[in-house]
């Protein structure tokens, strides 16, 4: 039991050998030593620290509270060192789609006429719930162009960035002047996170801010004529015009031009609990938190049964055995699992707010801390002047015996309910405090 508890109940530690010797660095005095050699089985156990929950439930829990902390920060401020002022800067919560690479099956009705050449439909004509195992899938797989997705799918980390670039000259030109002029005045920052969609293909979450530009302020405001409507303005026009050429695929002819879909999204977010329909800080920094670990969630429990998902794994396979070794899809063979995404499912501007470094920093931190006040509980000695010299060597993944991995589990699902317990009594009762 000590061995899971001290793993936070992790599903599939690491298994590590060695030692550590934690020293007051002013002096050299030797403050406590460890050795996996003391324990039960001669070996420690860490987190594995996976952010999906499919993988493990505990470590997930970790990296979500992590990252809501960490965009909550810069949505909100007040927390993590970050102004409460950051709050009342132009702000929006933007959603990029990829376009359309055949019909597939959805909730709505698609009433267009006709068949393909195939004999199928050209739309969805059924009614299809959400929990519905065919939607997401293509409603002719012949006609569906599943290397055309995997392109646009090896290419969207680029796409975003070259978003990225074109918002910051779309915002100059909405606010009428050079880009330089613009960079002195006004900065974009931005927190993302990718999620795949039933399809198999990756949208885009952010929440896009606008700060001034200060050289000691951090986080300094925009300037009072830079509005809110001049980002949204700046973001229309900068999804319309970024584009990536694509080189031809294997099998292709010419290359491709890749854009992001027709349906995109940009919302104010506003500072209170949006009773009256609006969005909140706190529901997006909720909802964001809980695609960085959900993420691949769902593809890994549908990915299974659906012959779509898994068509789209076999395109991936397919193009990578013709690609060349020097060429643009060199790396392709690497990404099969994620469809071809290569990109990183949650990413932030250097600026938006605190970074889940500083956060895993302060953690271990008040650890040293909890040690210090154990081992010398009447000396002022400060974690700044402790060094700690360790020696390890990887010996595993997992729990030696099934009696720890279920008692991990058991006390992960017994949080889970736990923490699903407290979220329904809050809702409940702001519920009823709600006229």
């Amino acid at each position: 039991m000590g061995n899971a508890a001290a793993t936070g109940y992790c599903h599939n530690p690491v298994r590590l050998v060695g030692s550590s010797t934690t020293l007051h660095e002013p002096t050299g005095e030797i403050l406590a030593d460890y050795a996996s050699s003391r324990e039960p089985d001669g070996i420690t156990f860490t987190r594995c620290g996976n952010r999906r929950t499919i993988r493990c439930a505990s470590c997930s829990h970790e990296y979500k509270g992590d990252t809501w902390h960490m965009i909550m920060a810069g949505a909100a401020g007040g927390m993590k060192e970050v102004p409460e002022a950051v709050a009342t800067h132009p702000m929006v919560f933007l959603t990029l789609t990829a376009p359309s690479f055949g019909a597939v099956h959805t909730t709505a009705t698609d009433h267009r006429d006709g068949t393909c050449e195939h004999g199928m439909p050209r739309g969805c004509r059924c009614t299809h719930a959400e929990d519905d195992s065919q939607r997401g899938d293509a409603v002719c797989p012949d006609c569906y162009d599943y290397v055309g997705q995997v392109v646009w799918q090896y290419h969207a980390p680029e796409l975003w960035r070259r978003f990225s670039i074109r918002l910051r000259r779309e915002l100059a030109r909405a606010l009428g002047v050079t880009q330089r002029a613009a960079s002195r005045v006004v900065r974009v920052q931005f927190a993302k996170v990718a999620e795949f969609q039933r399809r198999g293909v990756v949208h885009f979450h952010a929440i896009i801010r606008l700060d001034g530009v200060d050289p000691v302020d951090p986080f300094p405001p925009a300037p009072a004529s830079v509005t809110t409507a001049h980002l949204i303005d700046a973001i229309g026009a900068a999804v319309k015009k970024t584009n990536v050429i694509a080189a031809p695929a294997p099998g292709d002819d010419s290359s491709r031009e890749l854009r992001w879909g027709k349906q995109f999204d940009a919302r104010v977010i506003v500072r209170h609990d949006g009773l009256d329909g609006s969005l909140s800080d706190r529901a997006v920094a909720a909802y964001i938190a809980k695609y960085a670990t959900k993420a691949t969630e769902d593809l890994d429990s549908a990915s299974g049964g659906r012959a779509h998902i898994q068509r789209v794994k076999q395109t991936v396979r397919h193009l990578a055995k013709f690609v060349d070794a020097e060429g643009p899809y060199a790396q392709l063979h690497k990404w099969d699992g994620m469809l071809g995404f290569r990109g990183h499912f949650s990413t932030k501007s250097r600026r938006y707010s605190v970074t889940l470094g500083a956060l895993r920093g302060a953690r271990r931190a008040w650890r040293l801390s909890a040690l210090l006040d154990k081992v010398r509980p009447t000396e002022d000695v400060t974690p700044d002047e402790v060094l700690v010299i360790g020696s390890w060597s990887y010996a595993g993944m997992g729990w030696l015996t099934d009696g720890d991995k279920a008692l991990a589990t058991e006390a992960a699902n017994a949080a889970r309910e736990w923490r699903n317990d407290r979220a329904r009594a809050r809702y409940q009762t702001h519920e009823r405090r709600t006229p």
